[in-house]
């Protein structure tokens, strides 16, 4: 049985041009230390999908339904109360995105670590300190930076003081939205590593949140393309960049620089639909190549391939 079970999820918010369809049938699995790449154009549902999971909700939301099987265990029927206390930060946490400006700018960042363990562990300040001094250790940073301010930081510290915030409570799953986006190439390496490193020693699994599929391929073991609220293809990474099934997922490789050959990146004619009004057949048929009548009027299903499936009406 997989260790994360994520079915039939639908997040919509209610806005004042209609219902934004937000999260629309999602679905996939992960077994323990696995590593999930999350990616899609800007706006397609990848970070609504994060706030799925870990059930932070807008005011704004008008539905919430679906299955979140953790450990054999259904978050769903977890109340929010129950949810907060058991599982957020605990069991599933986050870093998200334009994580570096999230932090506090007058406390200390070894505080700001350091509290969580204050209030969830019943630890005192100064053993809670120490405790972040040593995750300061794992993330790559000297533990003396715990005594310093945000602004005293590079972007790249920041990003290791968050990355540790996510792992104080020892969660089982931590899901990470664009946590490089906000850095230069260099120190995105570094933290991609860090980000390896740790999966590969604390077997922790991730949901790895990107409109970057070359990115995902550094750290996923599997990839999920994300288009207009849905998965559309899921597979182990190397069928995907070597063999994409679904249209946009070709699109989405070949759009992909190559250091090799003089093959120049393709790009993606149109916009992604309005998921206000989303078409009613296949939300990817206004753009693609090799769309027909029947992709106009109905919603492809899942067809499983390999280690995975894909919504496309090619392979029915």
């Amino acid at each position: 049985m997989p260790y994360l079970e994520v079915s039939d999820l639908h997040l919509y918010y209610e806005t004042v041009r209609g219902i934004v369809r937000a999260v629309d049938g999602v679905e996939f699995m992960l077994e323990k230390g696995e590593a999930l790449g999350l990616v899609g154009e800007s706006g397609c549902g990848k970070s609504s999908t994060a706030n799925a999971l870990l059930r932070l909700l807008p005011k704004n939301y008008i539905e919430y339904r679906g299955h979140i099987i953790l450990g054999r265990h259904d978050l769903m029927n977890l109340s929010d109360d129950e949810f907060r206390e058991q599982i957020r930060w605990k069991r599933i946490s986050m870093i998200f995105q334009g994580a570096m400006n999230s932090l506090n700018p007058v406390l200390r960042v070894g505080f700001q670590v350091a509290e969580p363990l204050m209030i969830h562990r019943n630890l005192n300040k100064e053993e809670a300190l120490r405790k972040a001094s040593e995750l300061f250790k794992l993330v790559g940073l000297p533990s003396e930076l715990v005594d310093r301010y945000p602004h005293e930081l590079s972007g790249g510290m920041k990003q290791r003081v968050v990355i540790s915030m996510a792992l104080v409570l020892n969660p089982e799953l931590i899901i990470l939205d664009e946590p490089t986006s906000a850095l230069d190439v260099s120190i995105q390496a570094q933290i991609m590593n860090l980000l390896k490193t740790l999966k590969n020693e604390l077997g922790i699994t991730m949901v790895f949140i990107t409109h970057d599929i070359a990115l995902a391929s550094d750290l996923s073991d599997k990839v999920a393309v994300m288009y207009a609220g849905q998965i559309v293809e899921l597979g182990f990474i190397e069928d995907v960049l070597h063999k994409p099934l679904h249209p946009y997922s070709q699109k989405l490789v070949a759009s992909v620089p190559l250091l090799k050959g003089n093959k120049k990146p393709e790009f993606i004619p149109g916009a992604p639909p309005d998921l206000v009004a989303p078409p009613h057949g296949c939300r990817f048929a206004p753009r693609c190549p090799f769309i027909k009548e029947k992709c106009m009027v109905d919603p492809p299903s899942s067809h499983l391939v390999g280690g995975g499936y894909v919504k496309c009406w090619l392979y029915e």
